[in-house]
């Protein structure tokens, strides 16, 4: 659980059952937080345990039932049962025994794998539940949505999805999306009220409820739960929370091609086979039955149940690998995109700089005041109204920083003056808006005289209110820039007084007084630097995106070391141009100041032009257009709204650049390890499939390769695919070369060719000590079979370990831990142990026994058919050719 507030809260708000929320004049009632402490952590344990978490049934999580069912249905499974049934019907009851036991293993294994990647799958939909902000023991605390009860204090500001249907207690301007109960896509009005116990229909306008689901559009408020989980409105419809999409990936989907095509192959051969068999080897009872089980086994060589396996569990597994970089992973597309990036497009506030804002410098009347260690500092009055209606213009429980910053030197500065207001009631709230960056807050003292109205915002914006000439702005202009280029990001302060009884409907119908500017210093955070040079040697371009003003961001940018920071476009500017322009400009320019939300979409769109991967920061409900355009939108997790969370494939937990650049580290070792996975599985194969066939062609060949064979070599296979490849660390150049080119395919003409000369190499091999056992005085086929199946035991170990790298030599990578892969090597040597020397288990696999000098042609015969690719990765690393 994370404390989104350490203080407690302090603010005083107004409860109305007014349906007029713009109205002025007395309010009925105070709704003070300062006297609320909502539910204690006691309490709402007992109610969560009594009533159940708030959450829906969510489908689609499979139990060990489930999955034993699905491995049941699987072509191997059938294949395998099958030829156990053959054994019997052939009068074999303990080679079917054996066989039959295997596949329990087998489906152990596969049980295992699935399990785990369901496990992972849980942990990112606990990740990725919905936050709440809740009012417990009277402190303000973020916890996932799951975790709310009845009774719970839940504080909603725009951006928010619902968490439970509760009761408005406060509002301020909320409006809210009920599409997802209603249908009716505009949004509705929201009322508070005081007496409302039971929650009503949704709909309409000026109701003082909000349901689950449901999306706050604008404002804010305060809310009782009343009901959670399947009691809610949500949960009677029968409708599910989104969680984490499972949905097919191109490389799933490109792989389900292959494997189906591979499918059709290997039936065909099935086929081809016992008829060839049974044709070349005369017609009899007995030799259609070893056809048949020649044909089978060749069916379960060629059919590649890996791929589909490594791709589920390398995804689902990476996925929650970058959880661990506290980056959420909500949609799968991502992980494989994630290594592809080109470009990576980040805001500055909270991402590149701590968001820990101070204020560093007061400008007012021509004079400046500079705040740093400005404790115990003496203000002088000039700058007294500054700061005393900045506060004003701010939240008295202030959440965000820059307010907190305001608050912090007030309370400094301040204290025990006339400028603080504690006991002022806030009558209206006139938000932000894209058409106006400014803010008011109109306040009503104890003594009910006129109302005092604060306002803060971007400079232009409060000049245009205060009405300021020409000139006027331009001299305005030039503070704000030799302010923006010491760094600080800067805020103009205004205020004005009323004493009508309604409000005005805008801002702009007050009469406002210029006070000032404020000038607020945000720290870089010390992990940029090094990251954003990290991602120029990865070959991935920064862009710096803001809506602070270009000497601002010029600073920012020389400090963390962005590329060619001198060049600027402005939000202004950006509208101004054209598409093509922007498109022609776009690929030399890394800094945009002054933008609003709704640029980046277009940006984004731009960049994409250029045949640009584009990943995209945002954390408004403004950004979702940007986030959903872009190859990868990456919200963030601390301060970004439910709406950017959404619409984000990726979640950044603790909104640092550098988790963004360890994300995308880990989506190129991914892709990587799926790669030398898949390579690893296509060279295999061939050598099985190859000693499957031979006997068909050769007669005077005994079948070298039986189903219990291919059964334990996918002992071996299947966990040295999903585990020993998926627990590989990354290439030492994983961030020093350019990024992936998203047309590149899984199955790449060079990369297919590769696993095939490997492949190939193993079988001639094999094929070479099958044809000298007979010369050294080995004529029996129980040992000629015995040593064929040794080497290709060998030749498959010595497969994974020449794979786990194609820069680094097998020696070189044995200085990188990987214990799954001594477990699989282990076990395999201890098992062909047992198997060669043990007589039971020598008769089931239909060998004899080998001598010293036999096994070791077989471990050098299975070592020299790698060779050649060690001696090409020397040759390459040489040569500087890349892999």
């Amino acid at each position: 659980m994370e404390t989104a507030r350490q203080d407690a809260p302090h603010f005083r708000i107004a409860l109305t059952d007014n349906r007029r929320q713009n109205k002025g004049g007395p309010v009925p009632t105070a709704f003070d937080v300062r006297t609320i402490s909502g539910l204690t952590e006691a309490e709402a344990t007992r109610r969560r345990e009594t009533e159940g978490c708030n959450e829906l049934p969510v489908g689609g999580q499979r139990g060990v039932l489930a999955i034993a069912l699905e491995v049941v249905r699987e072509p191997m499974f059938l294949m395998l049962v099958a030829c156990g049934l053959l054994y019997l019907f052939m009068g074999e009851p303990m080679d079917a025994a054996m066989l039959l036991g295997f596949v329990c293993v087998v489906m152990g294994i596969t049980i295992v794998q699935e399990r785990r990647t369901e496990r992972a799958l849980d942990a990112l939909r606990d990740l990725s539940s919905p936050r709440a902000l809740v009012i417990r023991d009277g402190r303000q605390r973020r916890i996932a949505g799951r975790e709310v009860v009845r009774g719970d204090l839940i504080v909603l500001a725009e951006g928010d999805r619902v968490p439970a249907d509760a009761a408005l207690r406060y509002v301020m301007n909320l409006g809210a999306d009920e599409s997802l109960l209603t249908g009716e896509s505009v949004p509705v009005r929201k009322a508070a009220s005081a007496e409302a116990r039971a929650v009503g229909t949704p709909g309409g306008d000026d109701l003082p409820f909000v349901f689950s689901g449901s999306l706050v559009t604008s404002g804010q408020g305060v809310a009782e739960v009343l009901a959670t989980g399947p009691r809610t409105e949500l949960g009677k419809i029968g409708k599910a929370l989104q969680g984490v999409a499972t949905e097919s990936t191109p490389l799933q989907r490109e792989t389900g091609r292959l494997v189906r095509n591979l499918a059709i192959v290997g039936l065909s051969l099935c086929a081809l086979v016992i008829g060839i068999y049974g044709v070349t080897r005369g017609s009899t009872a007995t030799v259609w039955k070893e056809g048949i089980l020649a044909g089978l086994t060749m069916a379960m060589a060629t059919l590649p149940e890996e791929f589909p396996v490594v791709l589920t569990i390398f995804l689902a597994l990476g996925a929650w690998r970058i959880s661990q970089h506290r980056v959420l992973t909500r949609r799968m597309p991502a992980v494989e995109t994630l290594g592809a990036a080109t470009v990576l497009c980040t805001d500055k506030t909270g991402t590149l700089t701590e968001n820990q804002m101070s204020v560093s410098r007061l400008w007012a009347a021509g004079e400046t005041f500079i705040a740093d260690g400005a404790s115990g500092t003496r203000l002088p009055e000039t700058f007294h109204r500054l700061l005393e209606y900045g506060i004003l213009a701010s939240k008295r429980d202030p959440f965000d920083p820059m307010e907190k910053a305001l608050r912090h030197l007030g309370d400094r500065v301040l204290a025990r003056t006339e400028h603080l207001h504690e006991h002022w009631t806030l009558v209206h709230e006139y938000p932000l808006s894209p058409d106006l960056l400014a803010l008011s807050h109109v306040w009503r003292s104890p003594d009910g005289r006129a109302l005092e109205i604060g306002t803060k915002g971007a400079p232009e914006a409060i000049a245009d209110l205060c009405h300021y000439s020409a000139g006027q702005k331009d001299d305005l202009a030039r503070q704000v820039a030799t302010m923006a280029d010491a760094g600080l990001r800067v805020l103009g302060v205004a205020r004005a007084g009323f004493r009508a009884q309604d409000l005005p409907q805008a801002q702009h119908d007050f009469a406002f007084d210029f006070l000032g500017l404020v000038g607020l210093a945000d720290p870089v955070r010390p992990t940029v630097p090094a990251a954003i040079a990290e991602c120029y040697a990865a070959g991935i371009r920064v862009i710096m995106i803001t809506g602070d003003y270009p000497g601002t961001a010029r600073s920012i940018g020389r400090q963390i070391g962005l590329a060619n920071p001198d060049e600027v476009i402005t939000g202004p500017e950006l509208d101004a141009m054209s598409d093509d322009e922007l498109t022609r400009r776009i690929p030399s320019v890394n800094l945009f100041a002054r933008v609003v939300p709704e640029q980046k979409l277009r940006l984004v769109n731009a960049l994409k032009a250029t045949r640009e991967i584009v990943a995209m920061t945002g954390d408004g409900v403004n950004d979702a257009p940007a986030l959903k355009a872009a190859h990868i939108g990456i919200a963030m997790g601390g301060r970004g709204t439910d709406v950017a969370r959404e619409a984000s494939a990726l979640v950044l937990l603790d909104d640092d650049f550098a988790s963004i650049v360890q994300a995308v580290k880990m989506g190129r070792r991914i892709f990587d390890n799926i790669k030398k996975a898949v390579a690893y599985i296509f060279a295999v194969h061939v050598p099985i499939v190859g000693l499957s066939m031979a006997p068909v062609f050769f007669t005077d060949w005994p079948l070298l390769l039986l189903p219990v064979h291919v059964v334990l070599l996918e002992l071996i296979i299947d966990p040295a695919c999903s585990v020993i490849f998926e627990a590989e660390n990354a290439e030492r150049n994983i961030m020093t070369r350019p990024p992936r080119n998203p047309s590149e395919r899984l199955f790449s003409l060079r990369g297919v060719a590769t696993s095939l000369l490997q492949g190939v190499s193993v079988l001639a091999l094999i094929l070479g000590v099958f044809a000298v056992a007979g010369r050294l005085g080995h004529p029996e086929a129980e040992t000629r079979r015995a040593l064929a199946f040794t080497t290709l035991v060998v030749a498959n170990l010595c497969l994974i370990l020449t794979n786990r790298s194609w820069t680094r030599t097998i020696f070189s990578m044995f200085r990188e831990p990987n214990r799954a892969l001594w477990w699989v090597v282990g076990g395999a040597a201890a098992g062909m142990g047992l198997i060669l020397y043990v007589p039971f288990l020598r008769s089931l696999f239909h060998f004899n026994a080998l001598h010293a000098a036999d096994v070791a042609l077989c471990v050098g015969a299975g070592a020299v058919s790698i060779l050649w690719f060690e001696l090409l990765k020397l040759w390459q690393a040489r040569r500087g050719v890349p892999a």
